[in-house]
């Protein structure tokens, strides 16, 4: 799309296996920084924000998940990535799991962190409310209720610079960003679709997780072809920053990767 700039960033090794990572909803490229020093040990690792978050662009709403899909393809062809490894959380997890059915033969494995893979009413309702609040008070507004279900009380007291950052970037997220990719949750539908998914996928869910609860996250592995599950515990939705060594220690197997 002419409208559409994609800020990327690249990192690790560069004649590495490619890693492609893809942020959650009202977050950027930042929120993988607690991981990176161990996956740019072993990958050529490429990080993006999303469409309407952090330094890209926000097209105007509404979005669906074949746009996100083709956003993230077109961050691999920009990095001359043939094939990678996919880890997303939330809104990025659903992406990759997007670009694992439509273009199996690209993707290496999915690490799908904090998701989940349908939109039943309620979940549906949640983003109307959301979207209420925020056409009448600003994107600001909507930041108190996303980080208490994001990191734990315990986190949070234990790491206020942590969730300052978080909230800088939080307010980055443009509106018509917001917009448009609440409306692509509306109309997340892949849950049907995993007993055909070609591509093996560790589903990820953080133990005190409400959004993506750990049971949901477990009953899409197992309806998954190649699908496994890990959770990790004391930790919520941005299971990268609220316990980074939690999800170390699930993914290192999986990946074939050591410290």
């Amino acid at each position: 799309m002419s409208n559409l700039n994609l800020h990327s960033q690249v990192s690790g090794l560069s004649d590495g296996p490619g890693l492609l990572l893809s942020n959650s909803l009202s977050t950027t490229v930042n929120m993988w920084n607690p991981v990176l020093p161990l996956l740019e040990k072993h990958f050529k690792v490429v990080r993006y924000d999303t469409r309407g978050h952090g330094q890209s662009s926000a097209p105007a709403a509404p979005y669906s998940f074949d746009e996100l899909v083709n956003d993230a393809f077109s961050i691999m062809d920009r990095h001359d990535l043939a094939t990678a490894t996919v880890m997303g959380c939330s809104l990025g997890s659903m992406t990759a799991l997007g670009m694992g059915l439509s273009q199996p033969e690209r993707i290496e494995r999915i690490v799908c962190t904090a998701a989940r893979a349908d939109a039943p009413p309620p979940f549906k309702q949640s983003w109307d409310d959301r979207i209420a609040v925020l056409n009448e008070k600003g994107i600001e507004a909507l930041w108190e209720g996303s980080l208490g279900n994001w990191l734990t009380p315990a986190f949070k007291q234990a790491h206020p610079d942590v969730v300052e950052q978080l909230k800088s970037d939080f307010l980055l997220t443009q509106a018509e960003g917001f917009r448009g990719c609440a409306a692509a949750l509306k109309g997340l539908d892949y849950l049907k679709d995993l007993g055909a998914l070609k591509v093996p996928v560790l589903y990820v869910a953080g133990s005190e997780d409400k959004g993506a609860a750990p049971q949901t996250m477990q009953e899409m592995a197992e309806a998954s072809l190649d699908g496994r599950f890990a959770l990790v515990e004391e930790c919520g939705h941005i299971v990268a920053v609220n316990n980074a060594s939690g999800l170390e220690s699930a993914i290192k197997q999986f990946l074939e990767i050591a410290a």
